[in-house]
């Protein structure tokens, strides 16, 4: 790996944490960094979910309080996560480079079709909690296999269904969703290390940009409309998914 490649790699990982801080999407930022720099799509995958790992666990802290209120929601929604993590990770191992990249296309399109309705799909503010019932845990489940298995745009994803599964006001869901968020990836990357899927050279160049960038993009969100890092964020995607049709 040349010094190029490491800054270019450090840099992405750096905006990855900025746009993550302001907006979501990060993933989209170092899943297509690492895969146009030559690693497969499912090591480029795997060590994604660790690159993102530190900033659910920063964003989960800032909301102990509120998950400590809410323990029993966030234990049933942890185990339910815990499984569907667990699946979608393992499915994800059980397929070949080839057939993963002729998925990345379609998935990429998804994903950003997800992060561009984000705003749509943001729950508004309720106070009407209640027990999460066998619909709302079905779609938890999926969502949690999506997050295992690809994990671009989960977030958003998550914040849509808890917001129906269980109800309350933003940030009682945005809580859950960073508490599930850390429980998905925490499985997806035991599997993916255990199965010997990791760049951890990559991840230890891009971890620290990535942690740097979530601190800047505090001072960036305060200059910089989200809905133009939204607006960027949706070109790389939809960029990335040409690439691969095209390159496939």
């Amino acid at each position: 790996m040349t010094l190029l490649q490491v800054f270019l790699l450090f840099v992405a990982g750096f905006l990855s944490g900025v746009v993550n801080a302001i907006a979501g999407g990060g993933t989209f930022l170092t899943f297509g960094a690492m895969t146009l720099g030559g690693l497969p799509p499912i090591v480029a995958n795997a060590t994604s979910s660790i690159i993102q790992f530190p900033g659910y666990i920063t964003s989960t802290l800032a909301y102990a309080k509120e998950i400590r209120v809410d323990r029993k929601n966030a234990i049933v929604l942890g185990i339910i996560s815990a499984i569907g993590g667990l699946a979608g990770a393992l499915l994800l191992l059980s397929l070949s480079n080839p057939a993963f990249r002729a998925m990345v296309p379609w998935l990429l399109i998804a994903a950003t079709a997800i992060f561009a309705a984000g705003p749509l799909l943001k729950p508004k503010a309720r106070s009407d909690e209640h027990r999460i019932g066998p619909l709302g845990v079905a779609s938890q489940l999926a969502t949690s296999v999506y997050g295992g298995f690809f994990g671009a745009g989960m977030g958003i994803m998550m914040l849509a269904v808890l917001g129906l599964a269980t109800g309350g006001g933003y940030h009682r869901l945005n809580a859950l969703k960073n508490f599930i968020s850390i429980v998905i990836a925490a499985i997806a990357i035991v599997v993916f290390a255990a199965g010997g899927v990791v760049s951890w050279l990559h991840a230890a160049i891009m971890v620290p940009g990535a942690a740097l960038g979530g601190y800047m993009g505090v001072w960036a969100a305060r200059r910089v409309p989200q809905a133009v890092i939204r607006a960027v964020v949706v070109a790389v995607g939809l960029l990335l998914a040409a690439y691969y049709f095209f390159t496939g």
